[in-house]
């Protein structure tokens, strides 16, 4: 396991690394594991003991173990806010195929650091070519935070393990199946009712922040079922009350977005997709919120910027859903003239370096968008 730009670190960087930098080891690791740390990852070889060097903050380790046929399993993966010169030590549990849980005791971990001028020869070097790029997608994640969504296991594992679960808890909804019989339902919904009643095993979930089931109030008259669905502003602001503040839902937008890049979590991918839409959705929370605004415009092109092409093509395939929100907040940033110029200026700019980039249209806002128009048909 080698980095080639490590042997073009910066001088200064690298002392700087190797002064405060934290280390990982990592025991007894299966040949040819895909071993990972935030945005890189690499095949195991036999000598491999950890990595050095790790620059204090928050971090995501991975791993996907490599079968006798050359198939990669599930990834696996646990956060940890490295602090200056820490020193981690995990053990490979050959039984469970899997890092062990069990902590090191101090004189077993006292023998390890007594000995790391041996073990430096087996230990790889953080990839700093990245680190500039993890920091910028993770800046908003902060302690609290991940102590909040972690799973309780303390691992995140792309593929949930999945227990049977009566038809009351299944996550699918609260409606017992009969109900749901009785009402009329589409081919893909009685589809779905075919399938097995399962739920992820309790403790093995990402905890994200449950989002509200639907968009308006209990009570709501038709007229304003119709306007809260326009306009996803109520929705917006009762989930900020899950929050200590605000601000809070940019962190949860970087964290699911890196377990779905990294940890390859399709549920985390799914969360994101619906804060998008939430967040771009809500026109008249754009005034109450602006700061938030602002962040998220800033966090959303980065994110842009590391999606995997084939889940922009499939973006696309699906009437363009980052396109179709994008051009939704755009038009209502630039119709409201509360706005400050911070706000509208950072959306005109992010506005254009998308068009160049993407080659997305984002002139004539203000004109229906062609998806959402009304279907006008002949009597």
């Amino acid at each position: 396991m080698t980095s080639n730009t490590s042997l073009d670190m910066d001088q200064d960087l690298a002392k700087f690394l190797l002064d405060h930098g934290a280390t990982l080891i990592v025991t007894d690791v299966p040949i040819g594991t895909d071993f990972g740390i935030d945005l890189k990852s690499w095949n195991t070889g036999q000598k491999f003991k950890g990595m050095k060097m790790i620059p204090p903050g928050f971090h995501f380790i991975h791993y996907s173990v490599v079968n006798e046929f050359g198939e990669l399993a599930p990834r696996v993966g646990w956060f940890h806010t490295f602090k200056e010169k820490e020193f981690v030590i995990k053990k490979w549990d050959v039984e469970a195929e899997d890092m062990s849980t069990e902590a090191i005791s101090e004189e077993e971990a006292g023998r390890f650091r007594d000995n790391l001028r041996d073990l430096d020869k087996h230990l790889g070097p953080y990839p700093y070519d990245t680190w500039k790029l993890w920091k910028e997608l993770t800046s908003k994640i902060n302690d609290d935070l991940i102590e909040r969504c972690q799973p309780l296991c303390g691992r995140v594992r792309s593929a949930l393990e999945l227990v049977g679960c009566n038809d009351l808890s299944r996550p699918r909804g609260s409606e017992s199946m009969e109900s749901k019989r009785k009402t009329g339902l589409t081919v893909e919904a009685q589809e779905e009712l075919l399938l097995p009643n399962l739920k992820p095993k309790f403790g093995t979930e990402l905890r994200l922040t449950k989002l509200p089931e639907k968009n308006y109030p209990d009570n709501a008259a038709p007229n304003e079922i119709t306007q809260y669905s326009l306009d996803t502003s109520y929705a917006l602001t009762t989930l900020f009350k899950n929050f200590k503040q605000p601000l809070e839902i940019i962190g949860e937008l970087q964290l699911s977005f890196v377990c779905f890049l990294v940890g390859q979590s399709l549920d985390s991918f799914d969360h994101w997709k619906k804060l998008v839409a939430l967040i771009c959705g809500a026109d008249q929370a754009i005034s109450q919120y602006q700061t938030i605004y602002i962040e998220f415009l800033k966090t959303f092109e980065v994110q842009l910027s590391h999606v995997p092409q084939d889940i922009l093509c499939d973006i696309v395939a699906n009437k363009n859903f980052v396109y179709h929100n994008l051009r939704i907040l755009f038009a209502s940033i630039e119709s409201n003239s509360e706005l400050i110029e911070r706000l509208k200026n950072e959306s005109f700019k992010i506005r254009t370096r998308l068009s160049k980039k993407f080659l997305w249209d984002f002139d004539n806002l203000m004109e229906e968008d062609e998806d959402d128009a009304p279907v006008i048909v002949d009597t």
